[in-house]
């Protein structure tokens, strides 16, 4: 299964998992290709949980992206679905490097990315202020 922008492995792979359009069901032996619109893509919240179970319900064995949130990770570890992430260019060229290892194998599930409005100055606990670096020292 690798996340696409649109419907043929020559469109562009998108990067983001939950909030790709279509996901592309390759058969690598048959070397066929069915496009799956990803209805998860208009949820306001969980539509990475939404795509995962999507994915699982359609039995893929390996998923290809950008990236995956770690909700959407869970789902697929749980169901034994590796997530191969780091593929960029089109869909033909994510599956060729996925054929090559040349994309990462997502082990666990990534950390969680955290933004917050700390209230540090950022400058450390001397806030910059010190008495320098000592007096001058004459030679002589």
């Amino acid at each position: 299964m690798i996340t696409s922008t649109g419907v043929t492995t020559e469109d562009a792979m998108d990067p983001r998992f939950g909030r790709c359009s279509t996901f592309l069901l390759v058969d690598t032996e048959e070397e066929t290709v069915q496009a799956i619109p990803n209805e998860a893509v208009t949820r306001g919240s969980g539509a990475g949980i939404q795509a995962a179970e999507t994915i699982v319900d359609l039995g893929a064995e390996a998923v290809i992206t950008g990236q995956v949130g770690p909700k959407a990770a869970q789902v697929l570890k749980a169901a034994g679905i590796p997530v191969y992430v780091g593929g960029s260019g089109t869909a033909r060229e994510a599956l060729e490097a996925f054929r090559e290892n040349r994309l990462n194998r997502l082990e666990e599930s990534p950390p969680r990315a955290k933004m917050g409005r700390g209230r540090g100055g950022g400058m450390g606990q001397g806030k910059g202020r010190g008495p320098g670096p000592g007096p001058e020292r004459k030679s002589g």
